[in-house]
């Protein structure tokens, strides 16, 4: 018997091999399973399905008589069985609308609202996909979300913002599901605004990674549909950027670096509500460390307010005071200067971002925080965020990701643009920016 099935191998006869395999004399049916698997033979599948029933291997019957073209029979071996997971699992997305339609109706019979839902989305019958993901309360939002931005209709668009506000049940439903159906419908000016309220709530609460992630996200989305990004929510992320700049940059010794961000950072310190008095503490301390006495003394005083003082980490309270009270140097060390990208003979502070000549506002480079410079720039090659290709070398060299996107970064894969290179990107820059309201 092996000798035939050796022969019909040779021949390239497979479903002979699967017969032989199948008889009792040799009983190989996982070898013959994985045959079928790999050719697709709706022959050779018949013949399995057969052989799995005769023994009671529903599941496997299914799956085979599926591969047999029968998706009828399978179909109901299914439902008598209770095995409804496996036919769909095995139909995959090649279901016709009639085999969907029959399985939604399927788990309408068995209440399970969820499965139905998304077998009716399939048939493209979006209203009763939505009735039934919106039974499911929190457990289908997503889902109902997909309905709705596939669907496109006022009506249903009303029915799932009604639910998300609460009007159906009482229970308003997490904003960032408000901001993905909008961001699903493409109504992207409305989710931007919708994703600097939720990111401002986030950021009172002190989760800044949150509050940054959603900024990234849609800042990045609105680029990609070539939408202007709105001024309030391009500062809040670049403010949340600096913040979250401190520690890789203080973690490298670029405290000067880390000094300056916090710097920028306290210029908004309300923002930070939850974390006023240990965002100033750092300032203070990363200030003195770094040279900038002026910009330490005028910190340490801020915090011995009374609303601060009580409040400020015992560890620091006496070396703050110090800076306070001891008299003695009282200046910054001077910021260097380098070339606005707008205008090459206007010279900007580091970490200035508007060009004195052209009041153009200038990009900060993701990795220090520090305005771009054409002769030595790059992007991240998985977010696009502009870069000053030396100080995201030294960063991902060091963290081996960008600060800005938390992707996996090799510096191999970071390219310096050449300065006509630089100057393109730029100018695609100034077209999106040029289009923000209130700019002169």
């Amino acid at each position: 018997m092996q000798e035939a099935v050796t022969a019909y191998e040779r021949a390239n006869d497979l479903d002979s091999v699967v017969r032989l395999l199948l008889l009792p004399a040799l009983e190989q049916p996982e070898r013959a399973m994985s045959i079928v698997r790999e050719t697709k033979s709706p022959q050779g599948a018949l013949m399995i399905a057969q052989h799995c029933q005769s023994r009671g291997d529903f599941r496997g019957a299914i799956e085979f008589l599926v591969l047999a073209k029968r998706p009828a029979e399978a179909f109901e071996i299914a439902a008598k069985h209770e095995e409804m997971d496996v036919y769909t699992q095995s139909l995959g997305n090649a279901g016709t609308n009639e085999e969907n339609q029959k399985v939604a109706l399927y788990y309408e019979s068995k209440s399970d609202a969820l499965k139905a839902g998304e077998f009716w989305f399939k048939c493209k019958e979006y209203n009763k996909a939505l009735r039934l993901f919106l039974q499911c309360s929190d457990r289908a939002v997503d889902q109902a979300i997909d309905v709705v931005g596939r669907a496109r209709s006022d009506m249903l668009t009303h029915q799932l913002i009604d639910f998300l506000m609460g009007e159906t049940d009482g229970v308003p439903k997490d904003p960032n599901y408000i901001f993905r159906l909008y961001m699903a419908l493409g109504n992207y000016p409305q989710a931007a605004k919708t994703a600097i309220i939720i990111a401002r709530q986030e950021q009172e609460l002190g989760n800044y990674r949150v509050a940054h992630g959603i900024l990234f996200d849609t800042h990045r989305e609105l680029t990609a549909q070539r939408i202007r990004v709105p001024q309030e929510l391009a500062l809040n992320l670049m403010l949340l950027h600096s913040y979250v700049l401190v520690r890789p940059l203080t973690k490298i010794g670029d405290h000067l670096s880390g000094a300056r961000m916090l710097i920028r950072v306290c210029k908004h310190i309300s923002r930070f509500p939850l974390h006023v008095v240990p965002i100033l503490t750092s300032t203070v301390i990363e200030c003195h460390r770094s040279g900038l006495k002026a910009s330490a003394f005028e910190h340490a005083t801020t915090l011995m307010r009374p609303e601060y003082r009580q409040n400020i980490g015992e560890a620091y309270k006496r070396k703050i005071e110090a800076i306070v009270r001891k008299p003695g140097e009282r200046e910054d060390l001077e910021e260097p200067e380098t070339p606005s990208p707008f205008d090459p003979n206007a010279r900007v502070a580091e970490t200035a971002l508007e060009c004195p000549s052209t009041r153009n506002t200038i990009p900060y480079c993701v990795a220090t925080g520090r305005h771009i410079v054409l002769s030595d720039m790059t992007t991240c090659p998985n977010c696009s965020f502009p870069a000053l290709y030396s100080g995201f070398t030294a960063l991902v060299e060091a963290e081996r990701q960008c600060p800005m996107c938390q992707q996996e970064v090799t510096p191999q894969s970071i390219r310096r643009f050449d300065e006509e290179e630089a100057k393109e990107w730029l100018a695609k820059y100034t077209r999106s920016e040029s289009k923000q309201p209130g700019r002169s």
